[in-house]
């Protein structure tokens, strides 16, 4: 199982594909780990160097002790980058790796051709709701949350024709770490990027849900009119845009990094 120490985290990662063609990254969205890219990662790994990882506190990554903040979230992938002697990569997160983006954008810009941000926005939620979600999932683990994730993930229709999809994320979710899960809650409780969406100045992409609860299209509006090279496609799925539509999302992001 391939990892790599960065700062206080053991981050599991995978590669598929040819080294030498372009390195394209993708971040999970919380409560979820890497194996929600497997769409991309079959349509991507011919033409580019697919690089996946598990956010701290998810998946196989190590749950150092919290609250984390987004400035960690963000150096986990330049230190990825620098671990596979990587200068430059495209980079595409889902959610709170959205907002991930959106950091590395900010303060990193110097290791990305592209920015992809999907189903996120530069201040997610409120604070409060954060904080006591936190201390839910630490007092209660993280079933509750689990059996109603779907519901904020997938449109009804996707929920009733894809069972067998929407429960395995939903299993995921309930055997994680609550407390990778929590910490994690803590640093989007924190997060708030929007007075620094200015200073942005690579290309982004921003792939907004139209059925999205969570981070909806007004969110990816506010964030196009204040990123200078930014560009906005719409898709009719919810906040897993890229489970639910896998096709939309794969065309969408195919014909950007192409630019």
């Amino acid at each position: 199982m391939p990892t790599f120490t960065s700062n206080d985290a053991i981050i599991h990662f995978q590669t598929f594909g040819d080294s030498s063609k372009p390195a394209l990254i993708f971040s999970n969205s919380l409560g979820t780990k890497l194996s929600m890219w497997q769409t991309q990662i079959d349509h991507f790994q011919k033409d580019h160097f697919v690089i996946c990882y598990d956010t701290r506190g998810h998946g196989q990554s190590s749950t150092p002790q919290g609250p984390y903040n987004i400035d960690q979230l963000g150096q986990d992938v330049v230190n990825l980058l620098d671990h596979l002697k990587i200068e430059k990569a495209d980079f595409c997160g889902i959610s709170m790796g959205g907002l991930t983006g959106q950091w590395l954008a900010i303060h990193r810009p110097e290791h990305f051709n592209h920015v992809v941000v999907c189903n996120t926005a530069a201040k997610i939620g409120e604070e409060q709701a954060w904080l006591d979600r936190a201390k839910l999932v630490r007092e209660q683990g993280l079933k509750p949350i689990a059996e109603t994730a779907a519901l904020r993930w997938f449109t009804e229709p996707f929920i009733q024709s894809q069972a067998t999809i929407v429960a395995s994320l939903s299993n995921d979710l309930a055997a994680s770490s609550a407390e990778g899960y929590a910490s994690c809650c803590e640093a989007l409780a924190k997060a708030d990027l929007r007075d620094q969406l200015g200073k942005i100045t690579i290309p982004v992409l921003i792939i907004a849900g139209q059925k999205d609860p969570v981070t909806t299209i007004i969110d990816g509006q506010y964030m196009l009119d204040r990123i200078a090279n930014a560009q906005l496609v719409e898709i009719n799925a919810s906040h897993i845009s890229n489970i639910e539509k896998p096709q939309d999302f794969n065309q969408a992001l195919t014909q950007f990094l192409a630019q």
